[in-house]
């Protein structure tokens, strides 16, 4: 019967376990992150925070046609889906490409 060597098993411990780790995660060690998709959401969270006043001052305005009784349900009908397709574009984006399996 042979005995083990705990000694060898000491000095080699750190490389296992760096190997272990490195193998363990490629996606944390290989992780890249691609400059389109960053443009990408800098230009899309500009975008609502542009659109974000500009929403609430329609919204005002769509108030005070009403209020005043020179409102056109079209307009307001516009306005609602304009607004949600604005704000709730990350979301039909997601669920078109879910629909379709990309």
């Amino acid at each position: 019967m042979s005995r083990f060597n705990f000694a060898v098993l000491g000095r080699a411990a750190p490389a296992i376990v760096s190997v272990a780790a490195s193998v363990g995660t490629p996606t944390v060690a290989m992780a890249q992150s691609s400059p389109f998709l960053t443009g990408a959401t800098a230009l899309q969270s500009n975008i609502i925070s542009w659109l974000t006043p500009i929403a609430v001052i329609l919204i005002m305005v769509l108030g005070g046609m009403a209020m005043a009784n020179r409102m056109s349900w079209g307009w307001c009908i516009g306005a609602i889906l304009g607004i949600a397709i604005a704000f709730g574009a990350p979301q039909i984006v997601t669920w078109v490409r879910g629909m379709f399996g990309v």
